[in-house]
């Protein structure tokens, strides 16, 4: 066949006519056939080679039948293998070197006539099947980068018609097409038709599940391992070709908001070239934080709410790229692991002091944005630790690392990781444990906080690793010799979490497996899970290693006295070893002489070294435990002992001893204590307290008597059984106890530091405590019950006590004392305190209660109210998926109960029905006159209502109630209290934004400001009118900064919108042929953006011309200006970059608020800064006895306050002079006379005043001879502007 070929060729010489013809003849013969498939490939190959080799000797007449018959194949769909179109490019290359070419009646070189072919090629329809051979093809075309275009748009058109099988391999075809040019358009289009098929897939899966039907047009896992090749194409054509890559992150950056799982895939490969790794998880790190923040920002704002629809967040993109790596995207992985610890380093938790509070909630909510993506990174690590094998290694080794090498931050979101890897997989985790146990080495040189969450986290591995615990007691064991007290502490810590979590539970007595068993004989018996000799002999071993550190620091003391109780009630069959020890360190402080007073040995608690004082044995502590395991014991015996009819004699003859060794102990303490005075521990009033080494003595005497009364006081209430004589004891204890706390109290008296030591009651004692004094009303108990309501002091003591321990549980997440790590317990007391505070706070009025009262001390019901405020923001912040159980403990039993049926009702139900109360007690308030007005109760229910109306959703009925309330109280009340008018007006902002807007109310405000304190200009009246009679003179200064920040925040959204508006006009500039029209009907987001500014420009311009007191307001105030002009000049610079675009018409909206702007507050704003400078010129000369006494003083405060004043003036200046440069350069582009309403100012303008010169260098003469009588009238004149206060 081919040698046919070669004699037709060699026998039809080009030059003549009849050869020309044969030729094509030829070539019309061969290329159909070989496309029929009947050759053989090599036949095939040889035949087109050849023909290659002599396209170009085809004379031009020839070459265009020749390329128009490819042209009508390719439109026939007859190009089935695309064999022959090899030759195309050869056909089309010589085509546009021939010179003419008839067409139609005239003639074309052959570089047009080859132009009109592509054309009309990609004009026309494409057979799917032949779409890859003519991608191959056209890259041996040379093509003008608009033939190119035309050519890759049609491609890109052609992919919804192919199988998602043949995508890859076009991908691939493209990307070397894509070497010509066009190479944004490639990568632009390959992800947004792959973002495409994610979401039509997203849509067939929700329907498939709303109709239990499967409907899936494209499978998943074939969708996802199409994609994981395409991203495994791109990868490496950016690998060869670094101007793809450039393009791709040019490509990336440009379309922020139009991320995708796919892009987020394709990113994340692209990261793992080293030259794009940087760039790439810096841009990813930028786009979920601003993801975030803007998410935070639209929460936060009704006004942008509807305004902007809400977009898929960028995380959710990101978690459902992390799932869709689970088909093979080995490539991702990586990535994905890389990002994970990025967002974790770059975001968690920083040190410093606010380290700790946060610690415990940070795992609970994630509020701020830089939480949310750590908590992301988080998220990232553990689903992929859970999908993919080979990274989990890689993820273990980084987190332990971590936790072993940031000492110096906080590592707790690093232990919560851990700890939810370590629940997901324990057995995968086993497969990894020497890397455990390698950061098992390091425990004692690490923190104590992380020692204990890293323990913690763990400690489920424990149970079923007998080696991984056989090393931790290893490493604790060693740790017990530390010469670091943290790692004493570490090893402490560890023992306690062992004895927790190894449950003796055979009922064998103690005595019979006391002798020691080394830790290598456990590991042999405990392979039967509960081998309970095994185990308790574990124990037994190491408690008498903690034994040891009872010789130890106060703090290692301290430790183990807060875990034995905890440990008691986890593990009972260790009560009889845990007893004796407590009572054997019980009797070396106890004084058994029983006449002798005090019952303490305090002197044995102190240790000295050189001049230094220090505490060895926090005795109150130890006798804390000892009360709470003992009665804790008790309890469990009494329970037990109806069960366990008389079996249980032995053990009681053996275990009785220390139970009645100890009760004998405690009440002869409790007896002593009584007869006590404050003389027998040395601490009478003439006692001092200061730093010395007496002073420190004395005080730490103090704090130990006051833990020891407390206690007594708990453990006697607990066995009183309500019995009116232990009562009357109990309050002695609390007399004595009360005492000592105000001489403490004195003694210190330096504001906060007189606040009483931490209280050793505990969180369930407290709420027992509580109920009894204020619920119980039964009739057997009342008696007894007087006793202790008959004191007023030892009420208040009990509700402070819980105040304290609902603020320490606020901070922390959870109480000292026995079950306060228990969070269910916890929480369960605080809904009983939470129960009886409200009850005593609404049946006994703060009114009622101050009225036979002279003493200044806060009254029970305040620090209830208190209370309530505490656990409400404590309920938010560690409980948010509890508040509705809380909220349905209080159960009020009022006559409005029915209104809310705490089974069934919504949050928002319940949160209303409190509100209605708290409501009705601060318009009680309020309506009693301002003399019987209590400003710290009306503070503390303004804070109470904001903390419960944050429960409302902002779209109910009762949302709008509580909003329309606090309106109608804000319009109504007048009272001249400062902070309560801060408050009802912070109240009044926060649920205003999310109802809608909050400018029309600022404008309100600013009138009524403007009203009170009158005008810059003295000559002028100001017209007199009040929308909110809360702003008064007193109040109005405060005012203005509140509505001051709550402009800056409007400012805030303004720039957040005008920056989203710019973001979208580069993309929108293409499709804007139809914005021409569109000028008349203005853009929504650009309508209400004018009509915000409108607004505020109207209340700032109230603002301005008031006369507001020099300091903190005039300067706000110019700080708030010179921002608004900044952000106008942001605006101006919008609509410049609009009109130069487009040639659109400017909004009327627009001129409008130039005009506002120009016409009415830039005048002002002059005015403004002239009054201001005058202000200080004449309050230079005040005071002068003042001045006199406090010079320094004043010279340094005068500095920072002209420093302070020379940047506000003059940047203000600058952003007006800005504003108007930009508004030149509008007007040109729009073709409006913007500058009409801007008039030049003075203010710049070097101008001497005579008489004000002349006043102050008389002054400053007078001053020197001290005669003072002149000179008031000569300084008045140029005081004239000035508004007197």
């Amino acid at each position: 066949m081919v040698s046919q070929s070669v004699c037709v060729l060699s026998g039809s010489p080009p030059s003549a006519p009849e050869g020309a013809s044969r030729r094509l003849l030829l070539y019309q013969h061969c290329i159909p056939l070989c496309e029929s498939g009947d050759l053989q490939t090599e036949v095939a190959s040889d035949i087109i080679g050849l023909l290659m080799l002599e396209t170009h000797n085809l004379p031009g007449p020839s070459l265009a039948q020749l390329a128009s018959l490819f042209v009508d194949a390719i439109k026939l769909g007859k190009m089935g293998s695309g064999k022959s179109l090899e030759l195309f490019p050869t056909v089309l290359t010589a085509l546009a070197a021939t010179e003419a070419l008839s067409y139609g009646k005239g003639e074309l070189s052959g570089e047009e006539y080859k132009k009109q072919l592509i054309n009309s090629l990609c004009s026309s329809r494409w057979d799917p099947q032949c779409v890859i051979h003519l991608t191959t093809m056209f890259r041996d075309v040379p093509l003008a980068p608009e033939e190119l275009q035309f050519l890759v748009e049609k491609v890109l058109r052609m992919f919804l018609k192919l199988d998602l099988q043949e995508i890859p391999p076009l991908v691939y075809q493209l990307l070397l097409l894509a070497a010509k040019g066009c190479k944004k358009q490639v990568l632009e289009g390959i992800i947004s038709y792959f973002k495409e098929q994610d979401l039509r897939q997203k849509e067939e899966q929700k329907d498939g599940e709303s109709m239990d039907v499967e409907v899936q047009s494209i499978p998943q896992d074939q969708l996802r391992h199409v994609e994981g090749t395409a991203i495994l194409h791109i990868v490496f054509a950016v690998r060869l070709d670094q101007e793809l890559g450039r393009e791709f992150l040019k490509s990336v950056k440009g379309s922020q908001g139009e991320l995708c799982p796919f892009s987020i895939a394709l990113l994340l490969s692209v990261a793992r070239i080293q030259r794009y790794e940087e760039q790439l998880f810096d841009f990813l790190k930028g786009a979920i934080t601003k993801g975030f923040k803007d998410e935070h920002l639209q929460q936060g704002s009704k006004f942008l709410q509807d305004l902007l629809p809400q977009r898929c967040s960028l995380a959710q993109m990101i978690l459902d790229t992390v799932k869709n790596s689970v088909f093979g995207w080995d490539h991702v992985t990586q990535g994905l692991v890389q990002l994970g610890f990025i967002l974790m380093d770059a975001f968690g938790p920083k040190a410093g002091p606010f380290g700790k509070t946060a610690t415990e909630g940070a795992n609970a909510t994630a509020k701020t944005p830089t939480q949310q993506a750590c908590r992301l990174g988080g998220h990232i690590l553990l689903e992929g630790f859970k999908m993919h094998e080979p990274i989990r290694g890689e993820i273990l080794e980084q987190v332990l690392n971590r936790l072993v090498t940031k000492t110096a931050s906080p590592v707790t979101h690093f232990i919560d990781l851990l700890s939810d890897i370590v629940v997901s997989a324990p057995m995968i985790l086993l497969e990894s444990s020497s890397k455990v146990t390698e950061t098992f080495d390091h425990l004692s040189y690490l923190p104590l906080a992380t020692v204990q969450g890293l323990l913690k986290a763990v400690q489920p591995l424990l149970k079923v690793s007998m080696s991984m615990k056989d090393a931790l007691i290893l490493v604790l064991r060693k740790a017990m010799f530390s010469s670091q007290l943290d790692g004493r502490k570490s090893a402490v810590t560890g023992f306690l979490l062992l004895l927790k979590n190894f449950r003796v539970l055979g009922s064998m007595a103690s005595s019979q497996a006391s002798q020691a068993i080394s830790s290598s004989q456990v590991q042999v018996d405990v392979h039967s899970r509960y081998n309970s000799a095994a185990n308790e002999a574990f124990c037994l071993e190491i408690l008498s290693s903690l034994r040891r550190c009872l010789g130890q620091q106060a703090d290692v003391r301290l430790m183990l006295y807060e875990g034995f109780h905890d440990v008691l009630r986890r593990n009972s069959q260790l009560a009889s070893s845990i007893m004796q020890t407590l009572l054997s360190q019980m009797r070396r402080y106890y004084e058994p002489e029983q006449d002798l007073l005090p019952p303490v040995k305090l002197e044995l608690c102190i240790g000295a070294q050189g001049d230094q004082v220090f505490l060895q044995e926090p005795l109150a502590h130890l006798l804390s435990c000892t009360v709470h395991c003992l009665l804790w014991y008790q309890g469990m015996r009494r329970s037990a002992r109806p069960n366990a009819g008389g079996s249980d004699d032995d053990d009681d003859e053996e275990e009785g001893g220390f139970q009645d060794e100890l009760q004998s102990i405690l009440e002869s303490i409790t007896r002593r204590m009584i007869k006590c005075e404050l003389e027998d521990f040395e601490l009478d009033k003439s006692a001092e307290f200061s730093l010395s080494s007496v002073g420190v003595k004395n005080s730490i005497y103090a704090v130990l008597v006051m833990g020891v009364y407390e206690v007594l006081i708990e453990y006697n209430f607990t066995k009183a059984n309500y019995s009116k004589s232990i009562f009357e004891e109990l309050l002695e204890l609390f007399s004595r106890y009360n005492k000592l706390s105000e001489i403490l109290k004195e003694k210190s008296g330096k504001g906060k530091s007189s606040k009483s030591p931490r209280s050793l009651l505990s969180m369930g004692f407290v709420s027992t405590l509580l109920t009894a004094l204020f619920r119980d009303s039964a009739q057997s108990r009342e008696e007894a019950l007087l006793v202790l309501r008959s004191s007023g002091d030892f009420l208040r003591y009990a509700v402070s006590v819980a105040l304290q321990k609902i603020t320490q549980l606020e901070e922390t997440g959870h109480t000292d004392g026995p079950d306060g790590q228990n969070t269910d317990k916890t929480f369960h007391h605080l809904c009983d305190i939470t129960s009886v505070l409200m009850w005593r706070y609404t049946n006994i009025p703060c009114a009622v209660e101050d009225a036979g009262k002279k003493e200044k001390r806060c009254s029970v019901s305040l620090l209830c109210l208190e209370g309530l405020l505490r656990i409400f923001s404590t309920g938010q912040q560690r409980y948010p998926a509890r508040v509705a159980q809380l909220l349905s403990a209080i159960d009020l039993s009022v006559e409005e109960g029915s209104d809310h049926g705490p089974g069934n009702a919504s949050v928002t139900e319940k949160t209303a029905f409190y509100i209605r109360q708290f409501q009705r007690a601060l318009f009680t308030q309020l309506n009693g006159g301002e003399e019987d007005f209590n400003s710290k109760e009306a503070q503390l229910l303004v804070n109470i209502l904001s903390v419960l109306s944050r429960q409302l959703e902002p779209s109910s009925q009762q949302f709008v109630q509580m909003i329309t309330w606090t309106v109608k109280i804000c319009k109504e009340t007048s009272f001249e209290d400062i902070a309560f008018s801060k408050g009802l007006l912070s109240l009044l902002f926060s649920l205003h934004v999310l109802y809608k807007s909050p400018v029309s109310l600022l404008w309100e405000l600013c009138q009524d400001i403007h009203s009170q304190l009158g005008d810059i200009d003295q000559d002028l009246e100001v017209e007199k009118q009040s929308h909110f009679a809360i702003v008064n003179m007193k109040t109005a200064s405060p005012t203005t900064l509140l509505v001051l920040s709550q402009v800056g925040k409007v400012l805030d959204e303004v720039d957040w919108l005008i920056t989203k508006k710019k973001g979208q006009l580069v993309p929108d500039r293409l499709s804007s042929g139809d914005a021409t029209q569109a000028a008349g009907q203005q853009d929504p987001v650009e309508k209400a953006l004018t009509l915000q500014l409108g607004t505020l420009l109207t209340a700032l311009n109230e603002l301005v011309q008031t006369a507001l007191p020099s300091g903190v307001c005039t300067n706000t105030l110019l700080g708030e200006l010179s921002r608004t002009y900044t952000i106008l000049t942001t605006l101006v610079k919008y609509y410049i970059q609009l009109c130069s675009g487009q040639q659109g018409l400017l909004p009327a909206r627009v001129e409008k608020l130039v005009k506002l702007s120009g016409s009415h507050l830039t005048p002002q704003c002059y005015s403004f800064i002239t009054y201001v400078q005058s202000g200080e010129l004449a309050g230079g000369g005040a005071d002068d006895k003042k001045k006199k006494k406090k010079e320094g003083e004043a010279t340094a405060t005068a500095s920072a306050k002209l420093l302070r004043e020379t940047k506000a003036i003059p940047n203000l200046i600058y952003s007006i002079e800005q504003y108007e440069k930009y508004l030149i350069t509008l007007s040109k582009k729009s073709k409006v006379n913007l500058m009409q309403y801007m008039k030049l100012s003075t203010s710049r303008d070097f101008r001497i005043n005579a008489a004000t010169l002349e006043a102050a260098l008389q002054e400053h003469d007078n001053s020197q001879q001290t005669i003072a009588s002149q000179e008031p009238e000569q300084s008045q004149e140029p005081k004239k502007k000035r508004k007197k206060q």
